[in-house]
This record gives C-alpha cells, sequence and structure tokens, in this order.
C-alpha cells in the first residue's frame, strides 16, 4: 500500500456524523486541550488524552491517526472563534471601530486559554501547516485592509496594504510577547496595542502629508 503523505497523516480518518460521535470527538478535543494546560508537551499522549477524555484508546484513532493530526484539529478549534470574531469585526461600520474589534480579538483568543495559546502556536511552527496559516493570515489582512481604506472615516495612506501587513505584525508580535509573559490583563494589553496601532497610522499619514507638500 502507498505510504500516506504528511498532508494525510495531519488529517481526520473520518467526520463524525451522528451526535454521539460529535460528542466523543469534542470530548477527545477538550481533553487534548488540557491535558496541554496541565502536563505540557511532554505529558501530551495519545494514551493520557484518551483516558483524560474517557474513551478508548481505539476509539481516538478511530477520528485522528495520530497525535498531530489530533494537534491540527485542536488548532482549527481554537481558530474558529478567532476567525469568527474577525469576520463580526467586519461588520462595523468606522475604520478604527473595526480595527478595534480587530486588536480585541486577538487579545481575546491570546489570553481566553493562554497556556494552551502558547503550546499551539509551538505546534503551529513545528507542523507542516503553512498553506493553512497562510489563509488564515490573509483572511484577516483582507479585514484590515478594507478598515483602512474604504470604512468610514479610514484614514488617507500612501500604502494601504504595507500599512495593514505592518499592522498585523505589530499587533502579533506585541500579543505573542505578552502571552509569552504570562500577562493577563486583556484591557490594559489592548490599550497599549492600539497606541501603537494608532501611532503606526498617524506616522503613516504624517509622512504621506509630507511627500504631498514636497
Amino acid at each position: 500500500m502507498p505510504k500516506a503523505t504528511a498532508a494525510q497523516r495531519l488529517k481526520p480518518r473520518k467526520q463524525p456524523l451522528q451526535r454521539r460521535s460529535v460528542q466523543t470527538v469534542e470530548a477527545v478535543l477538550e481533553a487534548a486541550a488540557r491535558i496541554l494546560e496541565t502536563h505540557g508537551l511532554a505529558g501530551y499522549t495519545t494514551n493520557a488524552v484518551a483516558e483524560r477524555a474517557g474513551v478508548s484508546i481505539g476509539s481516538l484513532y478511530q477520528y485522528f491517526p495520530n497525535r498531530d493530526a489530533l494537534t491540527v484539529a485542536l488548532v482549527e478549534r481554537e481558530t474558529a472563534q478567532l476567525t469568527a470574531d474577525m469576520q463580526a469585526a467586519r461588520l462595523l461600520d468606522g475604520s478604527r471601530e473595526v480595527v478595534q474589534a480587530m486588536v480585541r480579538a486577538s487579545v481575546a483568543h491570546q489570553m481566553r486559554r493562554p497556556v494552551l495559546a502558547r503550546l499551539i502556536d509551538i505546534e503551529e511552527r513545528r507542523l507542516p501547516l503553512g498553506e493553512r496559516n497562510e489563509r488564515v493570515v490573509e483572511m484577516i489582512h483582507a479585514v484590515l485592509l478594507e478598515a483602512l481604506s474604504v470604512k468610514a472615516e479610514a484614514p488617507d495612506l500612501p500604502d494601504a496594504d504595507l500599512v495593514a501587513r505592518d499592522l498585523l505584525a505589530i499587533v502579533r508580535g506585541m500579543v505573542d510577547d505578552a502571552g509569552e509573559r504570562g500577562e493577563q490583563d486583556a484591557a490594559a494589553l489592548e490599550v497599549r496595542v492600539m497606541r501603537a496601532v494608532d501611532g503606526y497610522v498617524a506616522q503613516s499619514r504624517r509622512e504621506r502629508d509630507k511627500k504631498g507638500g514636497a
């Protein structure tokens, strides 16, 4: 039989269709999250997850062929809320209102379960998820670009696309670093991130004005 490709090894064996199967998969994913939070990557094994979920290891393997496939499913579950929050931000009217909602969503994603978020970040960098991660980043970039270019009171920027990409890097860097330090004050972090965002946008506008007056 041909060997499974790396991408195939990261996919679930099957999708849960019945209510009981859905509940089993959710129990396994939540058990995986709690194992990571309490025992870290060293204690994160499929046997430990199955025991924590109250299912047999055979039941776990019905859906996830290995630990990495389980991890990918957990990444998808944790990212789903962030994606939903970003799409909700897109529906707001004002430019800065959208940007602030996006920052708040990023901070909440990091601080909702901070230990889990940090470990998932490590696993995302280890696993071959480049294409999937790029899709998420491009979706967020599109929302931010829309906020900076077409929303009400959008700033007149010389290169909104470049500013959007720089702001994504700024927000990600500040939020991830706060998570690494174990920061827990979401409101204070949001204020600091918005200060950096507002400052960058203001400086970009000043540079545009300076060039326009030259």
